[in-house]
């Protein structure tokens, strides 16, 4: 399955390891992982000012994700394809992708039913039930 993972989800993997450490463990083991410039560019911001992870802990993270993800450029959209103008490029990069699904736990992106959508809580639900 292509899978987008937003960066909200990837964040929470390595500041928290519950839930999304186990959704990240899973798509390394189990899906393509998709992802782009930006999402990259977004993780590794925050996980240094917000999670303050040391720089070279920040670049590792930011090398394993390159190493086992495809990168897309996303398909340009309307600014208005979202409630958050911010999470159009997440729309984007699922198009480009072709993504099956997008996990995330943002609700301006949780809202649409163009695309599969999935919540942290119910991706779990779903990717578990398929083994």
């Amino acid at each position: 399955m292509r899978v987008v993972l937003d960066a909200n989800v990837v964040i929470a993997a390595f500041a928290s390891r519950r839930l999304c450490e186990s959704i990240l463990e899973l798509c390394l083991d189990s899906h393509n992982i998709i992802l782009s410039e930006h999402l990259l560019h977004e993780i590794h911001k925050t996980l240094l000012k917000k999670v303050k992870l040391p720089p070279k802990r920040a670049d590792q993270i930011v090398a394993l994700l390159c190493g086992n993800s495809t990168l897309v450029k996303p398909i340009p959209l309307r600014i208005d394809s979202c409630r958050d103008p911010n999470d159009v490029k997440v729309l984007g990069v699922a198009m480009a992708a072709q993504a099956d699904a997008i996990v995330t736990g943002d609700k301006d992106l949780l809202v649409l039913k163009k695309i599969q959508i999935d919540s942290n809580t119910h991706a779990q639900k779903v990717f578990v039930a398929r083994w």
